[in-house]
Parts: structure tokens; C-alpha cells; sequence
């Protein structure tokens, strides 16, 4: 189904320059950087609009909490005691942070992130294959409020389309922010919250985002976020490749010989594929012999 078509005319006919393709297909998959992008606004981006989306998407994908929070956390955030929409008509004084997930269950806002992902594709595929899993995410913030310490599974590029925030980034596969036991649990089901130390502090990378401009996010790389003094809407687009599933499945492997007593070796980051473990568990998954 198509979005309606005053909806589609909103969307920029490039919304990222040449000079961003370049940047992107420079750094992709593996190094974080800024790019910059024509998407400040836009109708399915406003608040009234993301109020809409969050009470038709399914309980599961919404998620919203208190954001006067520290930087690590010890299991999910408690709750504002706000109703979803509340807290996104409320943002400019809710103290929170809401993030809407899996957006392309909504015709209108899948139309957007495939038209998004459909510019960046040939650099996407020219590096790690085929581009899959499409997945958007929209993040509604208060002011001054904190998104703690944590990592995500996606190939993510992180659009600002109004206010401003701070991203603080650490190395993705560096055991000294996220040990391996970590990653393992997360693959297997778990939280995606991280503990926190204080010290990492010095070694994380800063990247500050006003509106138009976005944010490239390596797999698993653990970030923490802070928003700036106004309220703020950020669009995250995202998706998976071959190479991002291979390294999944062979994190869950792990587990499950860790389980048994055993030391795995953890599996490599790009361009390694991970074949060998990867395959493995898919092929104990397909007998039934991992419980997952």
C-alpha cells in the first residue's frame, strides 16, 4: 500500500547529497561518522502524528520511560506513569524518552523508510550483500533526558529531525566495554542494557546532532544518548545483513557451549563471516537441539 500522496510528496527527491554517499560508502560498515540529510521535516514526523502512530502500533512496539535517568541502568527504566501518547503530546515537559518500534507496520511510515533505504542501497550491498530486515524506530525525547547505556543488533543510521542530542559511542566488539558474556546473553534473549562504568567515560566518542544531520551506528556498538535543551524527534533507519546474522548466531553458540563448560572464542568482527559457528547453531536450531 502506497502513503497517501500529499505524504509522499513530503519526502525530499534525495535526501542525501552526493557528498554523503561518499562519506557513507567510505565508512560503511564499520566506522562511525556524520552525515547530512534534507528529511527536517516532514507530515509523518510531527508530533501529533507520532502520537497516532504510537496508540496503532501493538503494545510491544512502544517503549517509554522516565529520562531523568543515569547513564547505566540496572534492568529496563521504571515507568512516567503516562500513557504512550501522553508522553510524545507531552515531550516538552514529560521528562521521558519514547522510542515507537518497527514503524514499517504502518503502510504510510514503511513507505517512508523504504524510500530512505532504497537511496543508500548500491553503497549497502556493495559492502555487506544484501540489504535485510528493513526496520524504522522514532525516538521522542524530553528535554535534557538520558537513552542509558546499551547496544542494538541493526546497521543503524540515526537521522535528527528537530532539537538536538548527543551520542556517545564506544568501539563495537571491544571486551572493554562489553565483555563477550554480555554479548552472548543479549543473542540468547536478553537485555540489551549494559553496566556502566564510569571510566569508559574518557574513551567514548562524542557526536553531536542538530537537525539535519544523522548519526552512523556500527552493529553492536554500545552508545549512550543525551538530548539536548529542547525536545526532540529522531528516525532511525535500519536493517541487517548476512554478515550481521553470521556474528548473531555465532554469539549464541557461544553461549551455549559456555554453558557446557566450555571457553569459546569469540567470533570476529567485518569482514569475517563467521561461517563455521553460524552454521552450526542454525543447523542444532533446525533439529531442535539448541531450545531456540
Amino acid at each position: 500500500m502506497n502513503a497517501p500522496a500529499h505524504f509522499a510528496d513530503a519526502l525530499p527527491a534525495t535526501v542525501f547529497d552526493a557528498s554523503a554517499h561518499r562519506l557513507f560508502a567510505a565508512k560503511y560498515p564499520e566506522t562511525p561518522h556524520v552525515l547530512t540529510h534534507s528529511l527536517t521535516s516532514h507530515p509523518l514526523l510531527e508530533i501529533e502524528a507520532l502520537a497516532t502512530l504510537a496508540e496503532k502500533l501493538p503494545i510491544t512496539s512502544v517503549e517509554y520511560n522516565r529520562g531523568d535517568l543515569p547513564i547505566g541502568v540496572d534492568g529496563k527504566p521504571g515507568s512516567n506513569g503516562l500513557t504512550i501518547a501522553e508522553t510524545i503530546r507531552r515531550v516538552a515537559d514529560a521528562e521521558s524518552w519514547a522510542v515507537l518500534k518497527n514503524i514499517e507496520q504502518v503502510p504510510a511510515y514503511r513507505d517512508l523508510l523504504l524510500g530512505l533505504l532504497e537511496e543508500i542501497r548500491p553503497e549497502i550491498e556493495a559492502a555487506t550483500g544484501a540489504m535485510l530486515t528493513p526496520q524504522g524506530f522514532i525516538f521522542v525525547s524530553s528535554p535534557n533526558s538520558v537513552t542509558p547505556y546499551h547496544f542494538d543488533p541493526e546497521h543503524n543510521i540515526l537521522l535528527q529531525i528537530r532539537g538536538t542530542k548527543v551520542m556517545t559511542q564506544f568501539p563495537a566488539g571491544d571486551t572493554r566495554f562489553v565483555p563477550d558474556v554480555a554479548h552472548e546473553t543479549y543473542h540468547s534473549g536478553g537485555p540489551r542494557e549494559l553496566k556502566w562504568d564510569d571510566a569508559f567515560l574518557a574513551r567514548g566518542a562524542e557526536f553531536p546532532l542538530a537537525a539535519g544531520e544523522a548519526l552512523f551506528v556500527p552493529v553492536m556498538a554500545p552508545h549512550f544518548v543525551r538530548n539536548g535543551p529542547a525536545p526532540s524527534v529522531s528516525l532511525s533507519i535500519t536493517w541487517r545483513s548476512e554478515w550481521s546474522y553470521r556474528e548473531s548466531d555465532a554469539r549464541i553458540l557461544n553461549a551455549i557451549m559456555r554453558q557446557r563448560g566450555l571457553q569459546p572464542k569469540p567470533p570476529g568482527r567485518w569482514p569475517q563471516q563467521n561461517y563455521a559457528k553460524a552454521y552450526a547453531f542454525r543447523i542444532m536450531r533446525k533439529l531442535g537441539l539448541t531450545g531456540a
